[in-house]
């Protein structure tokens, strides 16, 4: 009877002890103290969605768990709309995107500065244009639409793939029904190529192929591999015609509201995203190159070559000039590619 009686004591005191802890396992991480969804414009094989789980991951492991960070692919927020999605991001209604600089130039021209046609002839060039003033530039900009701009990613250069014929000169451009984002400069740029351009969302890019709705695109290489464009397309002219970096943007006011050492914390997970995604990006950039060449008729221009249409779409620089205002137009552009 004794033992009876002690083991339910026992018992009573450890369900009180229960009690007074909330009756959790100790050994249970906390529950998040923010989480925060984030969109990238490509699927999960893109380096943006490889830099974007880095993203994520590291800030929850740095927090021990109080930060986490739920990924989305295809702008599966704003149904397949980039530039609905960037709207949503300086509106609150999302916290985190990668979305270039096109995306945000269809909103506000001024972003679309750095993506002038022929701008930089290499990395190196669009590098020393982005470290002599264009990240500022870029942060001041964003900051004007709500947007605390975290660094540069890169989509890398653009190159055109279409189905009617190898593409040499901006004749065999002549009457092509391209797909272009929704950007003004670019409607103006493949016009006065002679090409037929218009506007619709990513998503609808391959089935709109494939159908024969158009019969062209242009995107940089990881977009066309990782895409699959190959499958609705015979030809692919590499001629680097943008340079395109990709903004990884936070709704400002949400990281106004964090404590400084959260925002430090976010700003060195984007330092270290960023710098992953670029370097995985032009890495795969040649063995993509490679790749597509194997399933699609793929020429590259000679620097001769793309002079002529760097030639061709020259006036477009002085239409656009007071579009971009003389700083930005400068801070893109110190003298390095043009």
């Amino acid at each position: 009877m004794r033992s009876k009686l002690f083991a339910s004591g026992i018992a009573a005191l450890s369900c009180l002890a229960l009690a007074a802890c909330g009756a959790t396992d100790p050994a249970a991480p906390p529950d998040p103290e923010h989480v925060w969804d984030m969109t990238v414009t490509t699927g999960d094989s893109s380096t943006w969605y490889e830099a974007a789980e880095h993203f994520a991951d590291t800030l929850t492991e740095r927090s021990d768990g109080r930060i986490q960070v739920r990924l989305f692919t295809g702008e599966r927020l704003s149904a397949g709309d980039p530039a609905a999605g960037v709207e949503q991001l300086m509106a609150g209604t999302k916290d985190l995107s990668y979305n270039s600089t096109i995306i945000y130039a269809g909103i506000d021209p001024r972003f679309g500065a750095i993506n002038a046609p022929f701008r930089y002839p290499d990395h190196a060039a669009a590098e020393a244009a982005i470290e002599s003033g264009a990240r500022e530039a870029y942060e001041e900009l964003s900051a004007e639409f709500g947007v605390e701009m975290l660094g540069f990613g890169e989509s890398g250069f653009r190159q055109i793939t279409n189905n009617v014929r190898p593409i040499r000169t901006p004749e065999d451009l002549a009457g092509i029904k391209i797909r272009i984002p929704g950007m003004g400069l670019f409607t103006d740029v493949f016009r006065d190529l002679g090409a037929n351009p218009t506007t619709m969302n990513f998503a609808e890019v391959f089935t709109s192929l494939q159908q024969g709705t158009i019969e062209a695109q242009e995107n940089p290489m990881d977009v066309i591999s990782s895409a699959g464009l190959a499958e609705v397309q015979q030809h692919l002219t590499i001629w680097n015609f943008v340079y395109d970096p990709l903004i990884l943007g936070m709704n400002k006011e949400l990281f106004d509201s964090l404590d400084p050492a959260d925002r430090d914390l976010v700003r060195s997970a984007a330092a270290e995203a960023n710098e992953l995604q670029i370097a995985s990006n032009r890495a795969l950039e040649d063995s993509q190159v490679a790749e597509q060449s194997e399933l699609m008729e793929t020429v590259e221009l000679t620097p001769d070559e793309i002079a002529v249409f760097a030639e061709a779409v020259q006036p477009l620089y002085d239409a656009y000039a007071p579009v971009w205002g003389p700083e930005l137009d400068a801070a893109v552009d110190p003298g390095a590619g043009r």
